[in-house]
């Protein structure tokens, strides 16, 4: 406002003087107030882009991240006790260390199910190799990692996979599928925060990995997109694929996993194949865990019930915050202004006898409101450009930056109707006020 005022061009023409002394008394007497009325509008625009965000990617992920009905898991190779991180003894029985040995589907069979209610079964086998952990992929970058990810168990192994069996799943998922040389390996890996970080071990020439006692470089400089394990969003942080004549023995066998779709023609067979999964007592992976045994799973309907459930929570609560906060700004700007307007009555009268006509009035107070209610918007706006972008960072893996922009979009129309609605109101409620009577 000093800049304005020390432009004398500016300054003297037609009302501008008299519009920047009515916003300046508004300055000294609502600085708490605006500052109030800005954070609202700041939690507005962060809430309703960002929750909006979420809610788009989330359904995006599941139509592409659900592909088939059933995920099923278990160890493989389980020894007779292992010690957790918390330094606590792990003892299994005879039966559980039997069966671990054993596929799915032969465990599935063991325990009375009939397996005719599945349809497209695939069953593969995860391998660890010792040594081959986080900490020794990351090599020299494993500081940075830390810092990244402080809370990660970095001698955790990692997963490897052989290639065909891999194809065999995405060709079932309908994604990528790869090819590989004899000492070659790739990478997968879709979580965006582990994928940056993995990108940069990738590109150094000397990516070589030892497993099973042969040396593999890696054949891009830079992660895959691929998963095995469906999921609500892209949270696979690194899975290594091999060629199939990669010396993995038995004993490498960490995991099996089965994927299958419900042998059903319609929704209601669908959901009685899926409660002999899902249904408490009397589903079949309760019966498993009610013999000791250690198998565990995930289903489609299950996925995008639980997901669907939290996206409408969280939309809602962000909806509901947005347009309160949205509201109450409006309402207390609104309000202000028409109070200004009738305290201030008596100047528009002394504008009329200096020779001001009433279009240069009303456009006078058009101006005046113009700003009134535009400061605290643009300063709101400023900061939620960082906001928003904090809050897609925090919420990486969930919300894509990619389904920002329109989410923006609905926010700006959703804010230009409701706040616009209070301007126009505001202007003609005062335009009334200061009319000559």
């Amino acid at each position: 406002m000093q800049v304005i005022q020390r432009n004398k061009k500016t300054y003297l023409k037609g009302t501008n003087m008299f519009i920047l002394r009515q916003i300046n008394n508004k300055i000294n007497t609502m600085v708490i107030s605006m500052s109030v009325i800005c954070l609202m509008l700041f939690m507005t625009i962060s809430v309703l882009s960002a929750s909006l965000s979420l809610r788009n990617t989330m359904q995006k992920d599941l139509i592409q991240m659900t592909p088939v009905d059933l995920n099923l898991y278990k160890n493989a190779n389980l020894p007779e006790s292992i010690t957790d991180k918390y330094g606590r003894t792990i003892n299994y029985t005879k039966e559980q260390q039997e069966d671990s040995r054993i596929t799915i589907q032969q465990s599935l069979k063991n325990n009375g199910f009939d397996m005719n209610k599945l349809k497209d079964v695939i069953e593969i086998s995860i391998y660890k190799n010792e040594g081959l952990t986080w900490e020794k992929f990351f090599g020299d970058k494993i500081d940075e990692v830390k810092e990244t990810f402080p809370m990660l168990q970095y001698d955790t192994k990692e997963q490897i996979v052989k290639i065909s069996d891999y194809n065999k799943i995405a060709s079932m998922y309908g994604i990528n599928e790869y090819e590989l040389k004899e000492n070659e390996y790739i990478m997968l890996c879709d979580f965006d925060s582990m994928k940056e970080v993995r990108d940069k071990v990738l590109k150094n020439s000397n990516n070589i990995l030892q497993i099973a006692g042969k040396e593999y470089k890696s054949k891009y400089n830079e992660c895959k997109e691929g998963f095995i394990l469906m999921s609500t969003s892209h949270t696979n942080i690194g899975i290594i694929l091999v060629p199939d004549n990669c010396p993995l023995t038995q004993e490498n066998k960490e995991e099996q996993l089965l994927v299958a779709n419900y042998n059903a023609k319609s929704d209601e067979e669908k959901e009685e194949i899926e409660e002999l999964f899902t249904n408490g007592s009397s589903g079949v992976i309760q019966k498993i865990s009610d013999e000791g045994l250690l198998i565990d799973g995930m289903t489609k309907i299950s996925i995008i019930e639980s997901s669907v459930g939290l996206a409408t929570i969280v939309t809602f609560i962000a909806i509901y915050l947005g347009l309160i906060f949205l509201i109450a700004s409006s309402a207390i700007l609104a309000l202000k202004q028409l109070t200004e307007s009738s305290d201030n009555k008596q100047r528009y009268t002394i504008l009329r006898k200096i020779g001001c006509d009433e279009k240069m009035i009303n456009k006078s107070l058009f101006k005046q409101i113009g700003i009134f209610f535009g400061m605290p918007l643009i300063l709101a706006i400023i900061h939620s450009i960082f906001g928003i972008q904090f809050a897609i960072e925090m919420m990486s893996g969930l919300a894509s930056k990619e389904d920002l922009l329109p989410s923006v979009i609905v926010t700006v129309i959703v804010i230009g109707v409701i706040y616009g609605a209070y301007f126009i109101a505001t202007y003609l409620g005062s335009k009334n006020i200061i009319k000559e009577e």
